[in-house]
């Protein structure tokens, strides 16, 4: 086994940083037990304390589950420290939420110090046991997950960083929180399914309304997801997947998210099945078994949606997931028999029902799915000149745009992948 200078420079970055973590912990544990050892007024440093936790050590904390913990349990001999670190994060939750609510300066201080014991000690087992050997080992890419570690870092420190304001209460994330802790309660209880059929309720709720808290629930469904020891979602007869599929030559187009960052794999996975006609399907590449989809489209596309599991890990998830041969696009059954083309007439792709973020997405998955010679045909309450620029960049020479109707209300155009061209 060999260590590249990238990785190299890799492990360095990591350790430096669980030391800078490590130090900003301890220097305002420091200050809060100076505060409350003088007898002076301890609530300052401790919302500083608060705070840095919330802000710095646990949005990296959920960020290294999802890459260095993912990639160490694949080690035969890590699986049990990874559990054991896995452990302490929920601890030092824990700790932070005692810490934030703790009655008087003794009990603050008293709950600040078991918080810089457990990150000492936990930085330190990260550093030594955790860190090496994935430096050591060729088959993992520790460069990359740094990467990605430091997206998912950003990801959940803005999610951190929105402040409620108290004079105008954000209602629906409050309710969101009452619902999510009555999950949990059902989680802990052995109802795990339950459980995670009521947080994919509220995901679809928020979902398009209210994004910033549908990327919460996902988190959290995620973790809801390990109580579940049961196959969830139990799917009728009626609803196998049939029909023809997505791609030429009856094979179904692949959509491997392995290569995204976690916080971008269920939006991406989404715009592909919006873009499903009735009696297609993708098959899904994973890098865990993705059951927290399976129960967000059973909350959203109830009997509208297709599961095959084709490959079940432990390394490598495949699953096949489709649309029903007679089952609606994404829009009302009366807006997709008004949508359905004549024989022989391109497909429509009505993206005004997709929220402005995804309708790009959605496009580029419809197109990417085309055969040579085949087309659809876009639609649109803008010119897509933006749409056009982009298909340049990417696909010069590979792409048609033919402009059918132009505004001022409605755009149509005609997109296509000339006769020949790969796809």
């Amino acid at each position: 086994m060999t260590t590249t200078d990238s990785d190299a420079g890799a492990l360095e970055a990591m350790v430096a940083h669980h030391a800078a973590l490590a130090d900003g912990v301890a220097r305002r544990v420091a200050a809060l037990r100076a505060v409350v050892d003088g007898s002076g007024h301890h609530e300052a440093p401790r919302a500083e304390l608060v705070a840095y936790l919330a802000k710095e050590v646990l949005p990296h904390a959920m960020a290294e589950e999802d890459t260095l913990y993912r990639a160490a349990a694949a080690e035969a001999d890590l699986a049990e420290t990874v559990a054991g670190l896995v452990d302490e994060h929920r601890r030092l939750v824990s700790l932070a939420e005692r810490l934030a609510t703790a009655g008087d300066a003794n009990a603050a201080a008293t709950e600040a110090t078991a918080v810089g014991a457990l990150f000492a000690a936990h930085v330190a087992k990260e550093n030594g046991l955790v860190l090496p050997p994935l430096a050591a080992d060729d088959a993992v890419d520790l460069a990359g997950l740094l990467v990605q570690l430091h997206q998912l870092t950003e990801a959940a420190r803005d999610e951190t960083s929105v402040t409620e304001d108290v004079t105008n209460p954000d209602a629906e994330a409050t309710l969101l929180r009452l619902l999510l802790g009555a999950a949990g309660e059902l989680a802990d209880a052995g109802q795990g399914d339950a459980a995670c059929r009521l947080a994919a309720e509220a995901w679809a709720s928020v979902r398009t309304a209210r994004p910033d808290l549908a990327v919460r629930v996902t988190a959290v469904l995620h973790r809801l997801v390990r109580s579940v020891t049961a196959e969830p979602v139990t799917l009728s007869a009626g609803r196998r997947s049939t029909g023809p599929s997505v791609a030429a030559g009856g094979t179904d187009a692949v959509l491997d998210v392995r290569a995204l960052v976690p916080a971008q794999r269920h939006e991406k996975i989404f715009v592909t099945y919006g873009a499903l006609g009735p009696g297609t399907a993708f098959v899904l590449v994973n890098d865990h078994d993705p059951k927290p989809l399976r129960y967000q489209l059973e909350a959203e596309h109830r009997g509208d949606f297709t599961w095959e599991v084709l490959e079940p890990g432990p390394t490598v998830w495949r699953v096949r997931i489709g649309r029903p041969a007679g089952a609606s696009a994404g829009a009302s059954a009366g807006e997709e028999a008004a949508a359905t083309p004549p024989a022989g007439a391109e497909p429509e792709l009505d993206v005004r029902r997709f929220p402005h973020g995804q309708r790009h997405d959605v496009i580029f998955t419809t197109f990417d799915a085309l055969a040579a010679g085949a087309a659809f045909v876009l639609v649109n309450d803008h010119d897509p000149k933006p749409l056009r620029y982009q298909l340049e960049a990417q696909h010069a020479g590979r792409y048609h745009w033919d402009y059918l109707e132009v505004g001022p209300d409605i755009w149509r155009v005609r997109i296509g992948r000339p006769a020949g061209t790969p796809a």
